[in-house]
């Protein structure tokens, strides 16, 4: 382990390391070591900082210098999957399905090689978090079978999302776009989305900087939001409504 590292110390409690300390290389770690209890899970989150590690690594914390995120009045659906998807029947729903969809995100996926990143022990620490109402999934049906879904965490006006898949063409950005659409509905502007890639830019991620990100979080997380399922509140989506929704 590289000796700049910080090591966090037993109690879930301790504070993390400055970020300053983060490292350029590779880009964003900052500690390893603790554990992932709800308390450590959160104080990370709420501090820009998440755990991402294989099986048979320490727990490996990172603030990467450059942030994906999505405004949620920017989530943008390709045209032709708009229209594909407005015909599907397809309904999003909220928090009736969480270990489902942490189980579909931790698949391998088609052409993948090696391991995922959630482990048995991150699963049960979602598990935890969704237990106590601060873990929640957004799944997309098709009649009664499963199709894909997004989950994440919540505390205040924030959400940071975590992973997202499909077991049909589309599934996941539809559940993207219906959390989109109802956060906006909330007054919530904001979804982590924590390192950029080619397909989240595609739906309309942006790329700031840890400090734009961390001053925005800093207000989001401190406006009052009761921790809760959010299957009542969160309601059900048709496709058609989320792909009818024309973009701003």
């Amino acid at each position: 382990m590289n000796l700049r590292l910080a090591e966090l110390p037993p109690d879930p409690n301790a504070p993390f390391p400055p970020l300053s300390q983060a490292l350029a290389d590779p880009d964003g770690l900052l500690a390893f070591g603790g554990d992932l209890s709800p308390v450590r899970f959160l104080n990370a989150y709420r501090n820009g900082i998440f755990p991402w590690f294989s099986e048979g690594e320490p727990i490996l914390w990172w603030s990467p210098s450059r942030r994906a995120a999505f405004r949620t009045d920017g989530v943008r659906l390709p045209s032709r999957l708009r229209r594909r998807l407005r015909n599907s029947g397809w309904v999003v729903r909220a928090d009736t399905a969480f270990a489902r969809v942490v189980a579909g995100c931790a698949a391998p996926r088609a052409g993948q090689s090696g391991g995922t990143w959630i482990t048995a022990g991150m699963a049960e620490a979602y598990d935890a978090l969704h237990a106590l109402g601060h873990a929640h999934s957004i799944e997309v049906f098709d009649g009664d079978r499963l199709v894909g879904g997004v989950f994440g965490l919540s505390f205040g006006h924030m959400f940071c999302g975590d992973s997202m898949y499909s077991l049909e063409s589309g599934a996941s950005s539809l559940a993207l776009a219906a959390l989109a659409s109802r956060l906006r509905d909330w007054g919530w502007p904001l979804i982590d989305a924590q390192v950029p890639n080619a397909h989240t830019r595609s739906l309309g991620m942006e790329t700031w900087t840890r400090d734009d990100y961390l001053r925005v979080l800093a207000r989001l997380r401190e406006l009052p939001a009761e921790p809760g399922s959010w299957t009542r509140r969160f309601g059900e989506i048709t496709a058609q409504t989320v792909c009818a929704r024309p973009p701003d």
